[in-house]
C-alpha cells in the first residue's frame, strides 16, 4: 500500500515533465542553488543561482571543447562532433555549421572584425573559414605531425602561428597558405598560443611547464618564464599587451591555480589566483568598464567560474555550474556577457551584475 501511495504522488510530477518536454526547444529553467563550502584556507564562499536559464537550441551534439568569440552577437565553437558552428547567442540561433575537419576541434582563433577564423583538429589539420562563404575550406594548412593544440593570429591577419603536440611551430602566410617558418624545441607538448597585441610576439604555453615568448621574426625563442611546479594548459594576453595570465593543471587544489605575469621588460610573475580544486583550463581579461578595479575571469574542470581582483588575487565571486562537467573553454562576449564552453552542457552564457558588487550568473545554455 505504501509503495502505491509513492507512485500515486509522483505521477502528477512526471505528466509535468511530459508537457514541458513538448514546450518546444527554448525553455526555461529556474535554478536554486544557494550554498557555501569551506576552502582550504578556510575562507567562506557563498554562492547563490535563482534566477532562470534559458535552453537554446544546442550548437553541437557532444562535448564542446573550445569557444571564441568572432563578435558581439556571435560566437564560434567546436567539438567532438568534429563540427565548427557560427552561433547568435544573442538570439539563440546556429548561423552556419562547417564540415571538413575528420576528428574533434581543439582550437579556434578569429581574425579580429572579420568574418574569418581558423580551427585546428586531432586530424592535425588547421582550416580558414569565412562566415560569408560557402561551408567549404578558404584555405587549409598541413604540416604537424601530431594533433594541433595551438593557433595564433598576427594582429594584422597575414600571419598564422600553430602548435602541436609534435613540439613544433609553424608560421604560416595566411594568404598563399604557405609555411614561411619552422622551429622545434625538444618536450614542447603546446597547449595553447596567442599573439601579443601590436608586437610580433607569441606567447605560448606546455606541458613541459614553461610559458615561452617566441619572436615571429625568424621563429625564435626570445623569452622562456619560470618554469611552474604543473602543466600550463592556457595563456591570454591583455588588450595593451603588458601583462598575461597562463593556467596550471591539477587536482584536489594542488596546482589548479592561474598566474599573472608582467610582460614589458621585468618578465617577472605579479600575482597568482588559486581557489579552484581541479584543472584550470581558461583565463580572460574582463573588460575594464566592468569594475573599479582590474578584472580577470578563469574557468576549471571543477565545474566552476571564478571572478578575481587582478591586483590583489582575491576571488570576488564563483558561480557553479552544476551537472556542465567540465569546464573547457572561456571566451568574452561583450562588455557584460561571458561564453563557457563544457564537457556536458553545450556552451553556457554568463552575464556579469555589478549590483551588489560583482556578480556571475547563468542566462542561457546552448
Amino acid at each position: 500500500m505504501l509503495l502505491l501511495r509513492c507512485h500515486l504522488k509522483r505521477a502528477p510530477h512526471k505528466v509535468l515533465c511530459s508537457f514541458c518536454a513538448g514546450m518546444g526547444k527554448l525553455q526555461s529553467k529556474l535554478k536554486h542553488s544557494t550554498y557555501k563550502y569551506s576552502r582550504p584556507d578556510e575562507i567562506i564562499e557563498e554562492r547563490t543561482q535563482t534566477k532562470a536559464c534559458l535552453e537554446y537550441s544546442p550548437a553541437h551534439v557532444d562535448t564542446v571543447s573550445v569557444v571564441a568569440a568572432l563578435n558581439s552577437d556571435l560566437c564560434v565553437s567546436g567539438g567532438r562532433d568534429k563540427t565548427v558552428v557560427a552561433y547568435n547567442w544573442k538570439t539563440g540561433n546556429v548561423v552556419k555549421r562547417f564540415k571538413g575537419h575528420e576528428r574533434e576541434i581543439t582550437k579556434i582563433a578569429c581574425i579580429h572584425k572579420s568574418s574569418q577564423f581558423f580551427s585546428a583538429s586531432r586530424d592535425r589539420m588547421v582550416m580558414m573559414w569565412d562566415l560569408h562563404d560557402p561551408s567549404q575550406p578558404r584555405q587549409q594548412f598541413s604540416g604537424h605531425a601530431m594533433v594541433v593544440t595551438g593557433l595564433a593570429v598576427s594582429p594584422d591577419s597575414s600571419q598564422l602561428c600553430t602548435g602541436s603536440r609534435d613540439n613544433t611551430l609553424l608560421l604560416w602566410d595566411v594568404g598563399t597558405g604557405q609555411c614561411a617558418e619552422r622551429a622545434s624545441v625538444s618536450r614542447n607538448l603546446v597547449t595553447h598560443m596567442c599573439w601579443v597585441p601590436q608586437e610580433p610576439y607569441i606567447l605560448q604555453t606546455s606541458e613541459d611547464k614553461t610559458i615561452r615568448l617566441w619572436d615571429s621574426r625568424g621563429l625564435q625563442v626570445a623569452h622562456v618564464f619560470p618554469a611552474k611546479q604543473h602543466i600550463q594548459t592556457y595563456c591570454e594576453v591583455s588588450e595593451d599587451g603588458h601583462k598575461c595570465i597562463s593556467c596550471s593543471n591539477g587536482f584536489g587544489g594542488e596546482g589548479c591555480e592561474a598566474t599573472l605575469w608582467d610582460l614589458r621588460q621585468t618578465r617577472n610573475r605579479i600575482c597568482e589566483y588559486k581557489g579552484h580544486f581541479q584543472t584550470v583550463a581558461s583565463c580572460v581579461f574582463l573588460p575594464r568598464a566592468l569594475a573599479l578595479m582590474p578584472v580577470i575571469a578563469t574557468s576549471s574542470h571543477d565545474c566552476k567560474v571564478k571572478i578575481w581582483n587582478q591586483d590583489t588575487g582575491a576571488c570576488l565571486f564563483t558561480l557553479s555550474l552544476d551537472g556542465s562537467g567540465p569546464l573547457t573553454s572561456l571566451a568574452v562576449g561583450d562588455t557584460v556577457s561571458l561564453l563557457c564552453a563544457s564537457f556536458s552542457r553545450g556552451i553556457h552564457l554568463l552575464r556579469v551584475e555589478r549590483d551588489p558588487g560583482l556578480q556571475l550568473r547563468e542566462v542561457a545554455a546552448f
